[in-house]
């Protein structure tokens, strides 16, 4: 292999791994986003059952699935408040 082909497969090589860093850090600004919505909807439910305690079957189970999809994108524990309270309320059908 010629310097020329070295020096051409390098700089191949630093193209490739300026796409894959570029894709990361867009994967990271979507999660952050997936978060922001997956938190934003489970204050929703949350602020709407607050002054009564009670919650419908269907919205728990929704929010028992938006917290655990937001936990495995690493939420923070802000919400984990929210959801011990949250599970202390009568579920009604």
């Amino acid at each position: 292999m010629s310097v020329q082909e070295i020096i051409a497969l390098g700089s191949e090589i630093v193209a490739l791994l300026g796409i894959v860093i570029t894709g990361i850090a867009n994967i990271s600004k979507v999660t952050n986003g997936q978060k922001c919505l997956l938190r934003n909807e489970m204050l929703h439910i949350y602020y709407r059952h607050k002054d009564s305690g009670e919650i419908r079957q269907y919205e728990y189970e929704n929010f028992v699935l938006l917290y655990e999809a937001y936990k495995k994108l690493k939420g923070n524990s802000f919400i984990d408040k929210i959801y011990e309270e949250v599970k202390k309320w009568k579920v009604i059908s």
